[in-house]
């Protein structure tokens, strides 16, 4: 790409925060504090990769997907390359007609868009073209109901309780393309395959296969952010040839990795990063 294409880098975090959402600037790496709020929120990577961490687990927001932490909920983001965070608060009213836990949402074009529009609205604020509490309303409505029409997303990595869950999620993350089996990796915490399964689905209601792929998923996510190319991110993120990293990334995202990839450069050249 000639570098005229090339988007700046974000080099600096900056923030602009109003009561009814706002939007953060990061550079890759970039990490919020931990925090709660008295009202749910709702957020999405305009550009770049979010990780939304609270004591339920871990959810991950690629370009296609919105997440959702609900009131109360102690969480903590960073972004994976430079991340143009937008955050929309919601009032108790619109709150209870999504999930009480923290989710995932596939972001249609009009929930993006509407999203988009409601985190830009403070840019207009003293030329009198800003939205009205009751245009604002049927946006946020349409958001919801957008939400609603769509299958919650499985990017949400839940985090286990059993501390010998914990110990082989500690080894995954830190080795996501180790292929030891769930018996070779229970030797390591003094639990039978048997056992490990029964936990998986009891806790975190998924095989061993499923969620091993969803850990590695989010890290190809991550690795994609940064500027991997797709044969270094299957490789790093354990399969054996990029075809089945392909087929798995495409199960679990919708799209391609390649396409992926195009469509965040766009959409960072389109934001004016």
């Amino acid at each position: 790409m000639p570098d005229s294409r090339q988007p700046p880098r974000i080099t600096a975090t900056t923030s602009d925060v109003w009561p009814s959402g706002g939007r953060h600037l990061w550079p890759s790496g970039g990490t919020g504090a931990v925090q709660s709020h008295a009202r749910g929120h709702l957020v999405y990577a305009a550009t770049g990769v979010l990780a939304v961490h609270t004591d339920r687990g871990t959810s991950i927001v690629p370009a296609d997907r919105i997440a959702w932490t609900p009131a109360g909920y102690t969480h903590q983001h960073r972004a994976h390359g430079d991340t143009d965070m937008r955050i929309v608060f919601l009032a108790p009213s619109l709150a209870r007609l999504i999930p009480d836990r923290p989710a995932v949402f596939l972001a249609s074009g009009l929930a993006r868009e509407v999203l988009l529009a409601l985190t830009e609205q403070h840019k207009y604020r003293h030329d009198g073209s800003t939205y009205s509490r009751a245009a604002r309303s049927r946006l946020l409505r349409v958001l919801i109901d957008e939400l609603r029409e769509t299958q919650e997303q499985p990017l949400h990595l839940p985090k286990p309780q059993d501390d010998r869950l914990q110990a082989i999620a500690r080894l995954l993350s830190e080795k996501p393309a180790d292929n030891a089996s769930l018996t070779e990796l229970g030797k390591t915490t003094g639990a039978s395959s048997r056992t490990l399964s029964r936990l998986l689905r009891d806790e975190l209601g998924m095989t061993f296969h499923e969620w091993r792929t969803q850990l590695r998923i989010y890290h190809a996510l991550v690795l994609l952010a940064d500027g991997h190319d797709i044969t270094q991110t299957s490789h790093a993120c354990g399969w054996a040839n990029p075809s089945s990293f392909i087929a798995a990334f495409t199960n679990v995202i919708g799209t391609t990795p390649g396409r992926y990839r195009a469509s965040r450069q766009s959409a960072v050249r389109g934001s004016g990063l």
